[in-house]
């Protein structure tokens, strides 16, 4: 019974570690909506150029998930686990005392990649230290983060924006080090016992693709798509991302120990769990544009309008850990499919009807309830359950990369579409009709998920071997 007792005990205060830190590079997303239109003023730049501060953190999550990710099997989750706290602080540091936008979007990448490992690592350490029938809980749990980040996000931003915007960095500080010290006390120490040597060029080429692809979007303005399509500034860096698949697939395939491991290509569970992950990065990365929106929309102050986030975040919030113990009940493809419905027609009613203060409320719960069902548990559940023991890290990093992507692509086109029709209240709200059109496509990928039976087989047929 004692050692019952103690075994919980150390997977509860693993978890809060877990939880803190996953909740740190979170806040960092959510943070930087409120404050995107004062740097905007601070630095004199417009709509499309302040869009790279959100660009650029989500760019350097990506090569961060994967990076660290290798990283972790390599030296240990620990280790890397405080190296990227460290980083993380450092970033911080930068983007709160940087005098030029250019030193600021310096500070975000370092940030993005010590960010970008900590859900990896703390999913993996998940499936490491928790049973089965504890992992969905869990990992609902540490989902939450999402939406309680973008609970705190808002009214934090909102309140520290009294002071300037440079306060909402500075907050990291401090809270990186408590979470340091916590990890430093509680979290396993593990790692491979034959480390592959890191696939570097593969990570390069990745890196240089999505960079090219987020700058072309970028600068697309569609009011004006056949001629700014045919722009150097567009269609050359969009050529060069597509370009690169077919070499990097290539290189893929003879690397020891890839950043895309081909034998997870393999399942399509895996393949349609990463595509959905698409549509949770998609969702996320629009809401970072809602503070600007209901500045357009309903003409309140920019502190204001960080408070009027509060909708989605509260929904997040209660609805992440629910879906994360209706998994076993109702199976992954049930909880990912509501999740996508509820997601579309948030969507959507903003973009018919978002200047109407009650339906932006209704928008904002129902996009909060179905983005708590693909950010959290559902997708890393099936990860777990279907990926082999040795890859399933590498797993965890391809949700975070998928998601990462979405976010990408969602930022750069939200704020290329806002800022070609004058990133007024009509440029944001054809953004989310864009979107809410994008996410129908979502719902009939889910359609195509393990049912609940076939889900419990593979678990078992897991369990027996």
């Amino acid at each position: 019974m004692n050692e019952t007792v103690s075994d919980t005990k150390q997977r509860r205060n693993l978890l809060v570690v877990l939880f803190l830190g996953v909740l740190m590079g979170a806040l960092d997303i959510a943070i930087v909506g409120p404050a995107l239109p004062a740097i905007r003023d601070g630095f004199r730049v417009g709509d499309r150029l302040v869009a790279w501060i959100f660009t650029v953190y989500v760019l350097f999550n990506l090569v961060g998930s994967a990076f660290m990710s290798k990283l972790s099997d390599r030296f240990g989750r620990k280790p890397i686990y405080l190296w990227d706290l460290v980083l993380f602080a450092v970033g911080s540091a930068v983007v709160a005392a940087s005098p030029s936008l250019p030193v600021l979007l310096v500070g975000r990448a370092i940030q993005g990649v010590s960010a970008g490992g900590l859900w990896p690592i703390a999913s993996a350490v998940v499936g490491e230290s928790f049973p089965a029938d504890r992992r969905g809980p869990a990992l609902g749990l540490i989902g939450a983060v999402f939406g309680i980040a973008f609970l705190i996000g808002p009214p934090l931003g909102g309140l520290l924006l009294m002071l300037s915007w440079h306060w909402l960095f500075i907050i990291n500080i401090p809270f990186a080090l408590v979470i340091f010290l916590l990890a430093l006390r509680v979290m396993p120490d593990t790692k491979a016992a034959e480390p592959k040597p890191f696939d570097a060029i593969g990570m390069a080429l990745f890196a240089l693709m999505l960079a090219a692809f987020a700058f072309g979007i970028n600068r697309i303005d569609t009011a004006n798509f056949p001629a700014t399509l045919a722009s150097p500034l567009v269609w050359p860096f969009l050529v060069a991302a597509f370009a690169g698949i077919p070499l990097l697939v290539r290189l893929e395939r003879r690397a020891a120990d890839p950043v895309l491991h081909p034998i997870l290509f393999a399942n399509r569970q895996i393949v349609l769990g990463s595509a959905l992950s698409l549509a949770a990065g998609f969702a996320e990365g629009a809401l970072v544009f809602v503070p600007a929106f209901t500045v357009a929309s309903f003409g309140v102050t920019e502190s204001t309008a960080s408070f009027l986030m509060l909708p989605p975040v509260i929904a997040t919030a209660i609805a992440s850990p629910v879906w994360g113990r209706l998994l076993g009940r109702l199976g992954s493809r049930v909880v990912i499919g509501i999740g996508l419905v509820l997601s579309t027609f948030g969507l959507l009613l903003i973009g018919f009807r978002g200047q109407s203060f009650a339906a932006y409320i209704v928008a904002g719960a129902a996009i909060g309830f179905g983005l708590s069902a693909l950010l959290g548990a559902p997708i890393r559940y099936i990860m777990i359950n279907e990926a082999p023991r040795e890859h399933r890290t590498v797993a965890q990093g391809l949700i975070t990369v998928a998601t990462s992507v979405g976010q990408l692509v969602s930022g750069a086109l939200v704020g290329a579409v806002a800022a070609s029709f004058g990133g007024g209240f009509k440029g944001y709200s054809l953004s989310y009709l864009w979107l809410g059109v994008l996410f129908v496509l979502f719902i009939i990928v889910s359609i195509f998920l393990k049912s609940r039976q076939a889900e419990r087989r593979t678990i078992e047929e897991a369990k027996a071997t």
